[in-house]
């Protein structure tokens, strides 16, 4: 009994300091700042492309296209970010929208990538785990932790004891529920070289494809329309 009372209050630590390690890692950065034609064209021929610095935070599912923008496109130099609630299941709404994207606007760049919750919610989201496994071992071991911390069961503790595989369904079930309540930010947001131009934590609704386009054309440049010096007629 010693050693899985070692267990059952160990394992919970364990898991603590590993979220907690884990959650001050990696913070995201936002994207970089948009480049002018004439840099995006010295920048294409004299150095290799490098890497988007939030590239790492991308959501490693995502397929991405091997091929290079297309050089003089109409959505050339332009980058647009998708940041949606990876756990909202927004996947399909954006990889769809990035498709639309990518064909009305030849040579965009759209990148699809996590928007975390609020870091309060963040924290709490790696408490409930804990949790869970501590009340399940006190309702496993209680007889045992309690005396153990100089205590006297509280009456709570018999009435769990009383149904022990109900109670630690029940604990199991509700704290995943607790924890994906709170890994959700039910966010959609759309950035257009680093500008916010949609927000569904705003709007409380999704951008059409219409709205979506619309809102992209105003933001291209008028070298992405002939006048870029870069551009090369394919």
């Amino acid at each position: 009994m010693d050693r899985l009372q070692l267990l059952l209050v160990g394992f919970p630590i364990l898991l603590f300091f590993s979220d907690v390690v884990n959650l001050f890692s990696a913070s995201p950065r936002p994207p970089p700042p948009k480049l002018s034609s004439s840099r995006l064209h010295h920048h294409h021929h004299h150095h290799h492309p490098q890497q988007p610095p939030n590239a790492h935070h991308q959501i490693p599912d995502f397929p991405t296209d091997s091929q290079s923008p297309q050089i003089g496109g109409l959505g050339y130099g332009t980058r647009v970010d998708l940041k949606f609630c990876a756990s909202c299941s927004y996947k399909g709404t954006a990889m769809t929208l990035k498709k639309m994207l990518e064909v009305s606007f030849p040579g965009i760049d759209v990148v699809l990538s996590n928007y975390p919750p609020a870091f309060p919610k963040r924290v709490l989201s790696k408490v409930v785990p804990v949790l869970q496994i501590g009340v399940i071992a006190v309702i496993t071991a209680g007889d045992q932790i309690f005396p153990r911390l100089g205590m006297v069961p509280p009456p709570w503790y018999y009435t769990l004891r009383a149904n022990r595989f109900g109670s630690m369904a029940s604990v199991w079930l509700l704290g995943n529920f607790l924890q994906s309540s709170l890994q959700s930010s039910g966010a959609f947001e759309v950035y257009c070289d680093g500008a916010l131009v949609f927000s569904k934590l705003q709007e409380q609704r999704f951008p059409s494809e219409y709205e979506l386009k619309d809102l992209i054309a105003k933001r291209l440049p008028d070298s992405s329309f002939g006048s870029n010096p870069g551009r090369v007629v394919l």
